[in-house]
């Protein structure tokens, strides 16, 4: 929910009609204070379920953001972890925001004891384009798979697979679709209609849809992207009324 430390509507409206990654320099220092912030409750049911996966060693958090899923990572990575965006602005913010790592001893490489204060790399770079080759164990995200135009998703897969080690994991949560007809599917038909216009009327464009990222082509373009992928449900999230995860897992592991 909106806070009296987030974004103003004005501030909003001019995000909404710069650039994404404009956009998101100027979000950035209310980023935290905003909806569009992952809510912890995911964080939690994501870090627990990657629990029993590891050990990890290197993990590599893509479209970090301010880097709330860097805090995942830091808890089930032993060795170093990295957050990569292309927004200088909110790298800023995660990087004064996160605490740098505990002075001691450096940790061994084959230690497979996750430390919460795990050194913690930010990177710009364009997840289209990742400066990384075979260095990460997993690699995670969060909520920014509507940046990007169905077209665009294969070259993003395949940068990802690139960044990690054979055997390594790629993993993000995918919500239940809401039912046909209920508020929430109003709702977002009614966002991705109005970016539709606005991107047809105004340039630069500003790329966030929520409709795009439809699990069946998701889970296509990992299998071609070189990943073989199982759905493991986020039970911290809760279930449906008819029985069903409210979310999942998607557990896309490098063949």
């Amino acid at each position: 929910m909106p806070t009296t430390q987030g974004p103003t509507f004005r501030e909003l409206a001019v995000q909404a009609l710069s650039s994404t990654e404009r956009g998101y320099d100027l979000l950035a220092p209310k980023f935290d204070h905003s909806p569009y912030r992952t809510p912890d409750r995911v964080l939690d049911a994501v870090t627990e379920a990657l629990r029993p996966l590891g050990p990890f060693a290197r993990g590599l958090d893509v479209c970090c953001g301010t880097g709330a899923g860097i805090g995942v990572l830091r808890q089930v990575c032993h060795e170093r972890v990295t957050g990569v965006d292309f927004s200088a602005g909110m790298l800023a913010v995660g990087r004064s925001s996160v605490p740098d790592a505990p002075a001691g001893p450096p940790r061994s490489a084959n230690s497979a004891v996750p430390v919460p204060g795990s050194p913690v790399d930010w990177v710009r770079a364009d997840a289209r384009a990742l400066p990384f080759e075979a260095a990460f164990d997993l690699a995670l995200s969060f909520g920014a798979f509507g940046h990007f135009l169905p077209s665009e998703r294969p070259a993003l897969f395949a940068q990802v697979r690139a960044s990690l080690r054979p055997g390594g994991r790629f993993v993000f949560p995918v919500g239940a679709p809401p039912a046909v007809g209920s508020r929430a599917y109003w709702t977002l038909l009614g966002f991705d209609a109005a970016m539709r216009v606005r991107n047809a009327l105004w340039r630069p464009r500003f790329v966030m849809y929520y409709r795009t990222f439809r699990l069946p082509d998701v889970l296509t373009d990992l299998a071609a992207a070189g990943f073989s992928v199982r759905l493991s449900p986020l039970a911290g999230l809760g279930a449906r009324p008819d029985g069903t995860p409210r979310a999942r897992l998607v557990v896309a592991t490098v063949r």
